[in-house]
């Protein structure tokens, strides 16, 4: 049966423009309230930056949800299904069974040895200074490829609801983003960001649920004929196949491993999704976390494939490609030839509400990461107190928030989904070998653990800088430019096997031997517990 509509007409947008900026307001005004209530009990550094460990598991795990499931979620993975069909929903299966990965590895461990930060498990039996740097500008990497997909996400969005095509505007819009995402940290710290995300995933989720239901009615609740009428709408019966973007050639098909293998392994050492672990009180509530994640990350990305399928089929690759945001804009009008108008407003506030939050979270982590491995314990050498470090952190927020902006105007137009792909990347090859042998390797050593970081690091920015994503394609980031020389768009597959054996090669080699009795205490405490850090009660 077709059912296939007349697509969407972009200019009609324009009309809502209005509707859409009260709906914005709306929620920034809710939410600035919510932070305002939250930052009241901001009294140390354990409240800013762990939000008092005061979270239960199902609020932390709405919580991770809300983080996670980002601008490259919702806008990137239904646009990059609409264009690209199966081979689109990959993304989504890389994202999800990454979380078992978590689950299994380092959630209870990391809750259980750590502080803070990341960098508080990798320094807890090696030498502070040399791993604390490392692993705090690992995390300022990471953070800064995640905050460019967010950016460039809101001004995708903006842009469609608005209008707005040119250059400038969409700068425009990529700063006040910015500044709002300042304010949410400086004033509200972890607590009040946790809460703007608990909200954030709960919209987004009801609201990716009303218009997958709203897709299948049209369809009488047949998947079946909603897929064959993305195929006719395509006039393309691959978009149902695998191979439509990764099965060109070879070079394809190893660029589709090297991005799932990126996918996979790097959410196990995002920064910004560790930090989550420690707002909860103890390690039984950071499983509860990840299990509550799962199941909510989980049923999200079953909605993506329908919704993914159902812009295909009602709005059109074309429309979809021709609108200002590109690839981006397939949910918001998708959600227009829906619910018209409203359901338009609704959507397109949630989706700048998960930008908002998620660039949040990442701020957040940022700033902690510089004030307190850099700042507290490597240039005061831990004599700094709580509110010099978080009066340090409060800073480096604007600062890391200002070079954000920067970023995000910088990859304005880029796929969202694909620009945290590579965020992902990163991550998995600078941070997640460290982690795993500290956690697991009795032997690992300080010199492993700083070649395995600034290896993968290097490796992964170094492979990304010289690959199509920056320059010789039409996709670039610099598309007049060609210097690139490695011919895939992701690195993983060469940057994370790289990162584990320089920390095998650095420990092997290293003649100086890590203290035994730290060993055992980081094995006894991230196996049971025992003297990590309890609920603070106010």
């Amino acid at each position: 049966m077709n059912t296939m509509v007349p697509a969407v007409n972009v200019e009609a947008l324009k009309d809502t423009t209005l509707l859409n900026m009260g709906i914005f307001a709306l929620f920034v005004a809710v939410t600035m309230v919510i932070v305002f209530r939250a930052s009241r009990n901001n009294k140390t550094a354990a409240d800013y930056y762990a939000a008092g460990r005061s979270f239960t598991g199902s609020q932390n795990g709405t919580a991770i949800a809300g983080d996670y499931l980002s601008a490259a979620s919702f806008l990137g993975i239904t646009g990059a299904i609409a264009i690209n069909g199966y081979d689109g929903f990959l993304y989504s299966i890389g994202f999800l069974v990454a979380w078992l990965v978590a689950l299994l590895l380092v959630a209870e461990l990391l809750r259980n040895t750590g502080k803070f930060t990341m960098a508080d498990v990798l320094s807890f039996r090696l030498r502070q200074r040399p791993v604390r740097i490392a692993a705090a500008l690992s995390t300022l990497a990471v953070c800064f490829f995640y905050l460019l997909a967010q950016m460039a996400g809101a001004g995708s969005l903006i842009s469609l609801l608005l209008g707005i095509s040119d250059w400038g505007g969409q700068a425009l819009v990529i700063i006040v983003v910015g500044a709002l995402m300042i304010m949410y940290v400086l004033i509200g710290g972890m607590k009040g960001t946790t809460w703007v995300q608990i909200i954030k995933a709960i919209l987004l989720i009801a609201g990716a649920a009303v218009m997958t239901a709203m897709v299948l009615a049209i369809y009488g609740f047949n998947l079946s004929s909603l897929l064959g009428s993305a195929a006719e709408a395509a006039n393309n019966p691959a978009v149902l196949n695998p191979g439509l973007q990764y099965g060109k050639s070879d070079t394809s098909k190893l660029d589709f491993m090297s991005l799932g293998l990126a996918l996979v392994l790097g959410t196990a050492a995002l920064p910004h999704v560790l930090m989550r672990f420690y707002t909860v009180p103890t390690a039984k509530e950071a499983r509860k976390s990840v299990v509550w994640a799962i199941w909510l990350i989980g049923l999200f990305y079953l909605f993506t494939l329908v919704l993914g399928y159902g812009a295909a089929a009602l709005v059109g690759a074309e429309t979809i490609k021709s609108a200002p945001g590109g690839v981006n804009s397939a949910a918001p009008l998708l959600a227009f030839h829906l619910g018209g108008p409203l359901l338009l407003g609704f959507i397109s506030a949630v989706a700048f509400a998960t930008i908002l939050a998620v660039v949040a979270g990442l701020t957040i982590t940022a700033a902690a990461s510089f004030a307190h491995d850099i700042y507290a314990n490597v240039i005061s050498k831990g004599k700094a107190d709580a509110t010099t470090e978080v009066k340090v952190a409060r800073r480096t927020v604007v600062v890391i928030g200002v070079l954000a902006i920067l970023g995000g105007i910088f990859a304005n137009g880029q796929n969202v989904a694909f620009l945290v792909a590579l965020a992902f990347a990163v991550a998995a090859s600078a941070n997640l070998p460290t982690i795993v042998y500290s956690l697991f390797w009795k032997k690992f050593t300080t010199q492993g653990a700083v070649w395995s970081m600034y290896g993968g690091l290097a490796a992964a920015i170094l492979l990304i800088t010289f690959s199509p994503v920056v320059s010789g394609a039409k996709t670039s980031m610099i598309p007049g430019a060609n210097f690139a020389f490695f011919p895939l768009s992701n690195p993983g597959i060469v940057s994370i096997p790289l990162a584990f054996f320089l920390g095998w090669l650095g420990t092997v080699l290293d003649k100086r031997r890590e203290d035994p009795a730290k060993q055992a205490e980081m094995e006894v405490r991230s196996l049971t517990g025992v003297g990590a850090e309890k609920a603070v009660d106010h």
